[in-house]
């Protein structure tokens, strides 16, 4: 017998989950390249300096997932990827020059984006990719807890935080919006 609901459940087709992986590389290389610039300026001084070298580390390991999934399923690259190692750790070394409440700012406004981006790939995934969609809970949950890091390391007493995250989060949005088509 079928489920009368399910066909009204959103199943993700093959398009669909080649986009969402090549996105979700392209987001965790970008934040690999974020947090490349922000310790590019400060080094491994200070609370934050080593907060940003364990968020670090675990997007690593993001993107690493992400690059083993294109390869296994032949996902093509976003063409975008050499912008957003330039975009990626510019942004980093900004916010990283105004200061490290900035850098913490800066991952909180991504964070945001991701935090959303997730959630709504893992209702488009239901149940049709249980392995791809684990990992993208998972990883959620580990940015989600990057933000929380950022916010008690005092993001939002950054100098223009309001701007600042509506910038950067609207810049993410259109970040996510190409890579998924190019």
């Amino acid at each position: 017998m079928t489920d009368p609901v399910a066909p009204l459940m959103p199943q993700a087709s093959q398009t669909n989950i080649a986009s969402m992986i090549r996105v979700n590389q392209a987001g965790e290389y970008g934040a690999t390249r974020i947090y490349a610039g922000q310790r590019a300026v400060m080094g491994d001084q200070g609370t934050e300096a080593r907060a940003i070298a364990g968020m670090a580390a675990q997007e690593e390991i993001h993107r690493a997932f992400f690059d083993k999934v294109m390869a296994e399923r032949g996902v093509r690259p976003t063409a975008l990827q050499p912008f957003w190692n330039i975009a990626g750790f510019g942004l980093g070394a900004v916010t990283a020059l105004i200061g490290p409440k900035a850098a913490m700012a800066c991952t909180v406004a991504v964070e945001t984006e991701i935090d959303r981006h997730y959630a709504e790939q893992l209702e488009q995934l239901g149940d049709s990719e249980p392995e791809l969609a684990e990992a993208i809970a998972r990883f959620r949950d580990e940015e989600l807890e990057h933000k929380d890091r950022a916010l008690a390391e005092g993001a939002e007493q950054a100098v223009g935080y309001p701007v600042m995250s509506a910038v950067i989060r609207a810049g993410c949005r259109a970040a996510i919006a190409l890579s998924k088509r190019i």
